[in-house]
């Protein structure tokens, strides 16, 4: 039943995919934030949203909730809608324009000095453009990625991240992990995102309750005492982006792993809290 699900959905993205092409990026996000409003709050993943949002809010109203949630469904309609278009974001300098870099003196910093970074964010608006926007300033760089569920979609959402995003993309996982010492040894910074659950990491407080913690950055932290760049992506008026480039964080190389995991998850809590209806809810990531 699950490979038919999976099979309906790929015919289904696909033929979306198809009419955003014809219609156009501007159009495209109207129609597809449009369809996620209306889909996502009768949807599973919505009672999960709404959980995640008491773990992070401890008292926030009913309503409060609500219009975060309708929010974030509109915000992720429009991320689905924007993958169809990812190749002119990367090639297009009409697309590129609409993407605000702020402190490139850290990316500057990290490109002349040839030294790797960990390049740390979340699932916010728009995160793919995290990477292609690092890579594109001439950082070598490996990206670390979820497989999709879905494994007829997968490998073509591999083939976009490649092709558009980021060229190094290494699979989460323990092999994976070795794939990451072994791009940054040769000299490549690594971006990630901390914010996804992983069965390999460590329970660590987030938000004031555990959950399974990636331990990639602070593993990186502990072996090359490399610095941690945080990164923010916000969407602005009229979907124009500003990544922003935060201070690296330097850590002494006395503390713990857990420490250090701690540290950068309170960190990525105050990027979220700054916009939460950017952030994705729907992941369960206390579970």
């Amino acid at each position: 039943m699950k490979k038919i699900n999976y099979f309906i959905q790929y015919v289904l993205i696909l033929i979306l995919f198809s009419i955003f092409k014809i219609l156009g990026i501007k159009l495209s996000i109207i129609i597809s934030s449009s369809i996620f409003s209306l889909l996502g709050p009768i949807i599973k993943k919505n009672k999960i949203s709404k959980q995640n949002l008491s773990y992070a809010f401890k008292n926030i109203s009913n309503q409060s909730k609500e219009n975060i949630i309708r929010s974030m469904w509109k915000n992720y309609g429009k991320i689905f809608a924007e993958y169809m278009f990812i190749k002119d974001f990367r090639l297009n300098p009409k697309f590129s324009k609409n993407i605000k870099l702020e402190n490139n003196e850290i990316l500057n910093e990290v490109k002349s000095k040839s030294e790797p970074v960990i390049f740390v964010s979340g699932h916010f608006n728009n995160f793919e453009l995290m990477a292609m926007s690092i890579e594109k300033f001439g950082i070598s760089l490996a990206a670390v990625y979820r497989p999709l569920n879905n494994y007829f979609l997968n490998p073509i959402m591999v083939n976009i991240r490649k092709k558009y995003i980021c060229r190094n993309q290494i699979q989460k996982g323990i092999s994976g992990t070795k794939n990451l010492l072994k791009s940054y040894k040769n000299g490549s910074s690594i971006a990630i995102m901390i914010d996804q659950r992983v069965s390999e990491g460590i329970q660590s407080d987030f938000f004031e309750k555990k959950a399974l913690t990636t331990t990639i950055p602070a593993q990186f932290v502990k072996k090359f005492n490399c610095k941690i760049v945080p990164v923010y992506i916000e969407r602005l008026e009229n979907d124009d982006f500003k990544i922003k480039f935060n201070k690296p964080l330097i850590f002494n190389q006395d503390e713990s792993i857990e420490k250090i995991t701690l540290k950068l998850n309170q960190n990525l809590e105050k990027m979220i809290l700054k916009n939460p209806d950017q952030w994705i809810w729907t992941h369960n990531r206390w579970r």
